[in-house]
């Protein structure tokens, strides 16, 4: 028994520009698209994003964000400047002195930049 995350549902007021940034910040890739949204897939075993078309305005804080960490190799600070480039902004929540960076996409969905590495992925078992 157990779960595994399939997909991420976030609500955009522009999917399109939510699309573009998300793919050229993790890799992924555009495999639908309608009036409601975009689908991005990544990897085998990564969750789906469906970037849903809102009107509803943003009130306080987001209820949900995505906290990303950099490839083993890379530093926040890279993966920061990286996704600023892409349209990112820096965006103060009142987190204060921290080790993360809060940032916003393009359609100002917020996310965080940790400073902790994803480890590198083990080598496969091999008998």
């Amino acid at each position: 028994m157990g779960l595994r995350l399939r997909e991420i549902a976030l609500d955009s007021p522009d999917p399109d520009a939510s699309a573009r940034f998300w793919s050229a910040a993790l890799g992924y890739r555009e495999v639908e698209r309608d009036d409601e949204g975009v689908v991005l897939e990544g990897a085998s075993g990564t969750p789906t994003l469906l970037l849903l078309r809102t009107t509803d305005v943003k009130r306080d804080k987001t209820p949900i964000h995505l906290d990303l960490s950099p490839v083993h190799g890379s530093s926040r600070d890279e993966e920061v400047a990286r996704l600023e480039a892409l349209g990112a902004r820096r965006v103060d929540i009142g987190q204060g002195e921290v080790s993360w960076v809060v940032l916003a996409d393009p359609a100002g969905l917020e996310f965080c930049v940790l400073s902790t590495p994803h480890p590198p992925e083990p080598e496969p078992f091999d008998p």
